[in-house]
């Protein structure tokens, strides 16, 4: 049993339903919000969404200040020019609308609004001195759990390094949580979120940091997103499928928020900001190599196979010496499954990278959370692994 302390607070509400969406307005209300600013990007616009938020919102009385421009992986460029809008138009509240990009951005805009500065000012944690805006946060992806957490990830203009910044006072104060919203993603969409969020549940629960109610989260999570996974593949518009990936989306994000991550994400940040590698995908490819690094610890591979015990038919005859193995290959069929790559090499990373992405990935600050300790070497030996 894992009774590592812990001192955990639940600072999000959650509101969960297909159709839930129709309460924005009304529950923007209830905290308060009187001018609110919208960040979203442009295909939320196109699908719809934004606009019927802005309705939402100036039905029920509030002005509306729409900042559409969110590009995924936002820079602190991207930020700086959201938070001038935001003060133009004196917003004392925020609705963030879309993937993690977006929420993300509303969370960087909060931190400048309310405490001056530049974002590299609050990387680290618990850097804000001042009270923040209250923040309702819409994911309309079932990835990466932003809307329960209280960092924003949020990369260097200038290096791409990627920040991490947070502070409770950053966590939003309700998720609105609509299955519906999550339908008009494209398979791909879904299939590259669906992985970040499956890899959130695993990794949370074997971080140096995890304790018996993250355990909670990443277990559930893990059940809940693992079997709905194909399914909501094979038949976009299936609500229960979509509404099962969306909830476990975000408890694996509570999961990050009360253990952290680990190696698989300290690795994958580089390749994302060296060779553009989509992040749901170089997390997918590297976790199974760090499963089969941390699984020399006995503890780890317990895990491993407890976690395995949620999906009984994977593990009819298996051993739990092979715990690490069995489930690494589950992560590595789902990205088969959807036709995602599953070596590095399919997207475009090569040898001579490996020294470049090793330096990135020793600076990741979600590698001292991992449960077996990296060297230089064992970074070199998991890059050549995924190639």
């Amino acid at each position: 049993m894992n009774l590592t302390p812990f001192d955990h607070t639940l600072c999000t509400r959650l509101v969960f339903g297909a159709g839930s969406f129709s309460q924005l307005g009304t529950l923007a209300s209830e905290l308060g919000a009187g001018r609110v600013l919208l960040v979203t990007d442009p295909g939320i616009v196109k699908a719809g969404y934004a606009e019927r938020a802005q309705t939402l919102l100036e039905s029920a009385g509030l002005a509306v200040t729409v900042f559409d421009m969110v590009r995924e992986n936002p820079t602190t460029d991207d930020v700086d020019l959201c938070r001038d809008m935001a003060c133009d138009a004196e917003i004392d509240f925020l609705v963030g609308l879309g993937g993690g990009s977006s929420l993300d951005t509303a969370k960087g805009v909060n931190f400048l609004l309310t405490n001056g500065g530049t974002m590299h000012d609050y990387w680290g944690s618990h850097k804000a001195a001042k009270p923040m805006l209250p923040m309702i946060a819409v994911p309309t992806t079932a990835g990466t759990g932003s809307d329960v957490q209280s960092y924003a990830l949020i990369s260097d203009a200038k290096t791409h390094a990627k920040m991490a910044c947070g502070d409770p006072k950053a966590t939003p104060k309700i998720a609105l949580l609509d299955p519906e919203l999550t339908v008009t993603l494209s398979a791909s969409v879904t299939a590259i979120s669906g992985i970040d969020a499956i890899v959130h549940a695993v990794e949370t629960a074997v971080t140096t940091k995890r304790n018996s109610l993250s355990l909670l989260y990443s277990r559930e999570a893990f059940r809940l997103l693992l079997p709905n996974f194909v399914r909501v593949l094979d038949s976009p518009n299936d609500i229960e499928a979509r509404g099962a990936m969306l909830l476990g989306a975000t408890y694996a994000g509570l999961a990050i928020e009360n253990s952290m991550l680990g190696a698989a994400h300290s690795c994958a940040n580089p390749l994302t900001a060296q060779f553009k590698t989509v992040h749901g995908i170089a997390v997918g490819i590297m976790l199974p190599h760090v499963m089969q690094f941390n699984a020399a610890l006995p503890e780890v591979q317990q895990t491993y196979f407890d976690l395995l015990l949620e999906r009984r038919e994977i593990i009819s005859m298996l051993e739990l010496e092979y715990a690490a193995e069995a489930l690494g290959q589950t992560i590595t069929d789902c990205l088969t499954y959807a036709k995602l790559p599953t070596k590095l090499s399919e997207c475009g990373v090569t040898a001579e990278a490996i020294p470049a992405l090793v330096e990135g990935a020793m600076k990741q600050w979600t590698a001292q959370f991992n449960p077996r300790p990296l060297t230089v070497a064992d970074f070199q030996s998991l890059y050549r692994a995924a190639l």
